[in-house]
């Protein structure tokens, strides 16, 4: 698998791996992903928690485009947020940032303040939930981790170009290497009710991977060809 062959470029606009349903959107899209559909899995990589954030899906489909068909070890969602990216907001289509509505013990009611991209003063306020777990988005991702069991989880996020890892694990300190971004413990602020506080809490590795503010096709060229590893499993050859 090590020297696994990309489809051609010529053939990479058309994403032809089969989608898996897993559950439907507030607004009553479909929530997708690709590759095994039953645990245990190795990993899980996942984009676009947050809608204004899709350098991160189209970062990922383009690694997802380049897998051969029967070569993707690891499943991949491209949007856990398609009805924010649809409408081009961080939150989903009823306000709340799903980033801060995970039933951890950490869950708070209180708005939480985001800034703009390139801005500096966090002001803008979105909802939490009406309750910890409470959107569609939310349940149904929860209930696909449990049935594939992941041993540890990727979330793309952008653009604090960073990779986020409170473990300092041996896949946490690859990633930061093969992007040339700094390895941390945390984003420096607090995360009450993130989707990182829930699986923490359940005993599942997670590394936030921030994509940096970079133009899309510097972004692409950097980390897609990290991500196809990733997704293929033949990271696994280059992690001590």
């Amino acid at each position: 698998m090590s020297n696994l062959v990309q489809v051609p470029r010529s053939e990479k606009g058309l994403l032809r791996h089969p989608a898996h349903r897993y559950g439907t959107s507030e607004r009553g899209v479909a929530l997708e992903f690709f590759g095994p559909d039953a645990g245990p899995v190795d990993l899980l990589v996942m984009a676009s928690m947050h809608g204004d954030e899709c350098d991160s899906t189209v970062a990922l489909s383009e690694a997802l485009r380049v897998v051969p068909n029967g070569a993707l070890a690891n499943p991949v969602i491209l949007s856990v947020n398609p009805d924010g990216i649809l409408r081009g907001t961080r939150c989903n289509a009823n306000g709340v940032d799903l980033n801060r509505n995970w039933p951890a013990s950490n869950w708070s009611p209180e708005p939480v303040r985001y800034k703009d991209h390139g801005k500096t003063v966090q002001d803008i306020e979105l909802s939490t939930g009406a309750s910890a777990g409470s959107e569609a988005e939310t349940q149904h991702l929860l209930a696909l981790v449990e049935r594939l069991r992941p041993r540890a989880i990727v979330s793309l996020h952008a653009p604090l170009g960073c990779i986020d890892d409170p473990d300092d694990s041996a896949l946490g300190r690859w990633i930061a290497a093969e992007t040339d971004l700094p390895l941390v413990p945390d984003v420096g602020y607090a995360t009450p009710g993130s989707f990182g506080s829930w699986c923490a809490e359940k005993g599942i590795p997670i590394i936030t991977w921030e994509l940096p503010a970079d133009p899309l096709p510097a972004v692409i060229d950097s980390h897609a060809p990290v991500l196809f590893k990733l997704i293929t499993g033949t990271y696994i050859d280059e992690v001590g």
